[in-house]
């Protein structure tokens, strides 16, 4: 072997082992949040514990290419956001929650909140978090307790991110157990929330909302029932759009949605009176002890919109092999 050989090879092993790592999922755990990067690239953090964290969430959420599609606010502070007003803190990038379970709100939470009957909910367990060349996931388990710490549901969540050329999709498991009879009110703030870029609004953005039945715009589709719902936009050229799966195992398929024009992209199962303005009907479930409710939910980020990107056909796809 030529003299010196040894040493090249030491140094490209080095060099090589010092490159992000590509093609891949890769999944990093840390005490207050776990990183998620795709084929090298930031994609998102899960933020599971800290002092301004009263519920898990996801943020940002990234297309493919690396443009991000939720707000950065209250998190981060982007010169793009600051022209707007701020409104709804409690909305952080994608979480999972309820306004009224057992009279707590879970939902809008926040510690700086005075409300007396605020919920919050603690990270008990980090379960398997596992990288992948095609895929990775986390599994983790929380209390969702009232302000003195005593628990009245268990969320056991797995969540499995995919890599994709052209996509961002991520499939959401979420089974809440009873410690205690729970009952989630019939109400609006629930249950699977993202906010969205403000130049995604459809208000005062780019934004269209469109859902699986042809419905558009807040005013067609707020409230409805139906099996997805998609909102797409232009980002500085860049026309991407994000859709939300309503499994068609889950409680009360399809979901209504809590979709609004400011930015708000919710999935509902709960709320009917709330959204029939039908005080007849109540949207109301009881869980007793031991008893889980188990829900799924597939969020894809895409290029173009609902029609472009065949969301329809995607749907088909994901009801199908479920």
């Amino acid at each position: 072997m030529p003299k010196g050989w040894n040493m090249r090879i030491a140094i490209l092993v080095a060099a090589l082992a010092a490159l992000p790592a590509a093609g891949q999922v890769k999944i990093t755990p840390g005490p207050e949040k776990i990183v998620v990067q795709i084929d090298g690239k930031p994609y998102t953090e899960f933020r599971v514990a800290g002092a301004d964290v009263t519920k898990p969430y996801l943020h940002p959420l990234r297309a493919a290419s690396g443009t991000y599609v939720t707000r950065m606010w209250p998190m981060e502070k982007v010169a793009e956001e600051e022209k707007d007003q701020k409104d709804h803190q409690h909305q952080r990038g994608v979480w999972f929650a309820h306004d009224n379970v057992n009279g707590l709100d879970f939902w809008n939470n926040e510690a700086s909140y005075t409300t007396p009957n605020r919920g919050k909910i603690v990270l008990k367990k980090l379960g398997a978090v596992k990288s992948g060349k095609a895929s990775g996931s986390i599994a983790a388990t929380f209390e969702w307790q009232d302000l003195k710490g005593t628990p009245i549901l268990r969320e056991d969540r797995v969540m499995t991110f995919y890599r994709d050329p052209a996509l961002r999709t991520i499939d959401f498991d979420i089974t809440l157990t009873a410690i205690q009879k729970a009952t989630f009110g019939d109400s609006k703030d629930g249950v699977f929330g993202i906010r969205l870029r403000p130049v995604l609004q459809e208000d005062k953005g780019t934004g269209h909302i469109l859902n699986a039945d042809g419905l558009a715009t807040e005013k067609a589709a707020w409230g409805k029932p139906s099996n997805w719902c998609d909102y797409s936009g232009d980002i500085q050229g860049e026309k991407l759009g994000i859709a939300i799966f309503d499994n068609p195992a889950n409680p009360r398929h399809p979901v209504r949605w809590h979709v609004r024009a400011y930015g708000l992209f919710a999935a509902n199962p709960f709320g009917l009176s709330a959204f029939t303005n039908d005080k007849s009907q109540n949207g109301a479930l009881t869980v007793d002890p031991g008893q889980s409710l188990r829900f799924r939910y597939r969020v894809i980020v895409h290029p173009g919109d609902a029609k472009s990107a065949d969301v329809a056909g995607l749907w088909t796809k994901y009801a199908g092999g479920k």
